[in-house]
């Protein structure tokens, strides 16, 4: 067993470093466009809360996917990986076509969230550039998916790493000009993230075709047609995902969409808080990444309790990172914010916000590692259902109900005017989420002696 955490362990770290590495692409944004101006930090948090909706939910669908080519792998197959993965490809056209859409034309979506229209017109311009930055978001998540399916990440970590060096400065030459450029604000940041995301699957087109490691599946081979019963496998797995996900993310970044209504400062303090959620949320998406793969994958070699003594481990250390990540963002919140802004007062409500987002973090690390495990037995319709009613309802309605329906007393207006509302519902709801999928986990896991 220590040998399996040693791997996993390798395997998570490995994963976490690229994906701090994407996440650094949020925080470069957000902290280039804060020192350009506050409208655009606003904007910019509006818009990018939009396309992480579209794109983490579509996201989703492929990476369901790493339970089935992992289970594939364990089971000596790689042939059949290279096959599934062709066919992922016609999911991937849709996915694309359907996310392009959206992002190409949010007027509905951004009036039913009454974003100020004032905004309206750069959220509508950065959008539009991260709509042709969709498609190679995702054939990079295949690329992604697949990488971590074959217990071999690194090269995917290192384009990331490798990319941000070129995304930072990118960002900061479109966002404020120079060098016979004008400057574009938040667009410049959407521009820069257009560039480096073809980038990256270019490479790791070039990389699928020339190295080794890919040689096993028989990737270069003709396209099948499309098989029907694999699709609706895919669908039947990924399709609940994509959708779960689309609800955590959205009972997260539609809060930026509401929040918006408060103006320009309640709107760069609720970004800067979101943006370090997210990039704390890395840490058990790692472990979970690395755990689901390696269940899966004594799965699929026929060792059920190799499996779940894993889960168990794996448990344990998702909790015990929760908590030390969220102990560092409240004893530090305060140099944290420093870092992403000189206004005072943003700096004053988002230090507020970070103890949210500390305790928030605690029950994210428990909800995540399960969800993903959960996907390795192929339930994902229960989780999308406690989604819906705990995080839209419990999190995101109640939120918005406490902030702009109660009448609350004199003395509360200051706090219902800011975007704690939220975060105090969305963290306890997370909470009880993540409950239920700990108590799921561990019935699904019983050996079939016990549940007798």
């Amino acid at each position: 067993m220590k040998a399996e955490l040693q791997h996993i362990g390798r395997h998570a770290v490995t994963v976490l470093a690229g994906q701090l590495a994407v996440m650094a692409f949020g925080t470069t944004d957000t902290i280039v466009a804060s020192r350009y101006s506050q409208d655009a930090v606003a904007a910019l948090s509006v818009g990018s809360a939009i396309f992480v909706s579209v794109y983490a939910s579509l996201m989703g669908i492929f990476q369901a996917l790493l339970p089935l080519w992992s289970e594939q792998r364990g089971a000596g197959q790689p042939q059949a990986i290279g096959y599934s993965l062709r066919q992922s490809m016609y999911l991937c056209l849709l996915a694309c076509a359907l996310g392009m859409s959206v992002l190409m034309m949010p007027d509905a979506l951004l009036r039913w969230t009454d974003v100020p229209p004032e905004m309206q017109q750069e959220v509508k311009r950065y959008l539009y550039v991260l709509a042709w930055a969709l498609p190679p978001s995702l054939l990079f998540r295949i690329y992604s998916a697949l990488n971590q399916a074959l217990g071999h990440p690194k090269l995917v970590t290192w384009l990331q790493v490798i990319s941000l060096l070129i995304k930072i400065p990118l960002s900061i030459w479109f966002t404020f000009g120079g060098l016979g450029l004008n400057p574009m604000g938040a667009v410049g940041c959407a521009l820069a993230t257009l560039v480096v995301n073809y980038t990256m699957f270019g490479v790791a087109l070039w990389l699928v075709r020339h190295q080794d490691l890919y040689a096993p599946l028989a990737l270069w081979t003709r396209m099948e047609r499309p098989d029907t019963a694999m699709l609706a496998r895919f669908c039947k797995l990924g399709i609940p995902a994509g959708l779960a996900i689309l609800v955590e993310v959205t009972s997260f970044t539609l809060m930026a969409l509401y929040v918006a209504r408060q103006g320009s400062l309640s709107s760069a303090s609720h970004q800067i808080a979101a943006n370090l959620a997210a990039i704390a949320y890395m840490f058990p998406l790692s472990l979970a990444i690395a755990a689901s793969a390696r269940v899966s994958y004594w799965r699929g070699a026929g060792d059920e309790a190799q499996a779940r003594q894993l889960i168990f481990q794996c448990f344990k250390l998702s909790a015990l990172m929760g908590c030390a990540v969220a102990a560092t963002l409240f004893i530090a919140r305060k140099l944290i914010v420093d870092i992403y802004t000189d206004s005072p007062r943003v700096m004053a409500m988002g230090s507020w916000l970070l103890i949210c987002v500390a305790t928030y973090h605690v029950a994210d690390s428990v909800q995540t590692y399960c969800i993903f495990v959960l996907r390795s037995y192929r339930i994902t319709v229960a989780p999308l259902i406690i989604y819906s009613v705990l995080l839209w309802g419990g999190g995101l309605g109640l939120g918005y109900a406490l902030a702009y329906v109660w009448q609350a007393p004199a003395s509360w207006h200051d706090w219902q005017a800011t975007p704690m509302p939220f975060w105090v519902c969305s963290t306890a709801a997370l909470f009880v989420t993540a409950l239920a999928f700990s108590a799921i986990l561990f019935k699904v896991i019983r050996p079939a002696s016990e549940q007798a």
